[in-house]
């Protein structure tokens, strides 16, 4: 059994918020084998890193993604979070000329992480994740395709190989969305999020035609027996979001296939030092 992938979500934020660029950098720093990403499109049809359906709370700004046109989205400054109780709550970039070597303030694009990703391909893998509900449908799925396309990532069908392995894949928590990528390309890995739900709805979904199941590491704790299920299934499991170093070597123990995490680099000393005692 190959050891799991470490996968920073939405970079590496212990020292950078999350879906800057600066996240991304430092995951593949500390050698993360993928970074997870949220991906919303904004009126005007552009893919932005944003996990949230409004802005609030990672920007100065205010209004929902999908209603406002990029060049709205570029007026505010992007990555100072702002709880008081946030290590980030004090960051203020004046202008976009402040920080050159970190994000400048804007909001991260797909273009722009692509650009960062494929300059050294082979060195962090993407898992894609597609938020829905949202006003622009289907258009999301097909966009993310195309732009994959443009940049070479995907050939065909097919997503390039790194490291023997496919450079991104595509997750979502919509059922429709991942049938979709599917449907629009075959042989792009799909991963089909889990919320909370019932057991025998969650056993129903191992006949789908995705590559893997991404269950929240609670619904294991819950149901440890149903990583076996969907390995029987052939399906891979992928759990979110394991942070604690107990759930972090629960889910080793179990023969997960990917561990998506806030703390890569907890994680990525846990599994090496798993492996090595195995």
């Amino acid at each position: 059994m190959s050891a799991p992938e470490i996968v920073a979500h939405r970079g590496a934020t212990a020292e950078a918020p999350e879906h800057t660029l600066a996240a991304f950098r430092n995951a593949a720093v500390l050698g993360a084998d993928a970074v997870e990403c949220d991906v919303r499109m904004t009126r005007d049809g552009v893919l932005v890193c944003v996990h949230d359906r409004r802005i609030q709370r990672t920007s100065n700004g205010r209004g929902v993604v999908s209603a406002l046109h990029l060049a709205e989205l570029e007026q505010f400054r992007f990555g100072a979070r702002r709880s008081r109780f946030d290590r980030w709550k004090d960051d203020e970039i004046i202008a976009v000329t402040d920080e050159p070597d970190v994000e400048n303030g804007l909001v991260l694009t797909l273009d722009r992480l692509l650009e960062y990703v494929t300059a050294t391909p082979g060195t962090v893998r993407l898992a894609i994740e597609t938020k829905h509900p949202t006003r622009h449908a289907f258009r999301v799925e097909a966009e993310v395709l195309r732009t994959l396309r443009r940049f070479g990532v995907l050939q065909g069908d097919r997503p390039a190989e790194w490291g023997g392995k496919p450079a991104f894949r595509v997750m979502s928590f919509s059922q429709l969305a991942v049938r979709r990528v599917t449907a629009l390309a075959p042989g792009v890995p799909t991963v089909q999020l889990i919320g909370k739900r019932l057991r025998p709805l969650r056993t129903d979904l191992l006949s789908g035609s995705m590559d893997a199941v991404g269950p929240g590491v609670s619904l294991v704790r819950a149901d440890p027996g149903y990583v076996a299920q969907a390995h029987a299934a052939g399906k891979e499991v992928h759990v979110w979001t394991a942070n604690r170093p107990a759930d972090i070597d629960f889910l080793l123990s179990l023969g997960v296939d990917a561990v998506i995490t806030d703390r890569p680099d907890e994680a990525l000393r846990r599994r090496d030092r798993s492996t090595s005692a195995s």
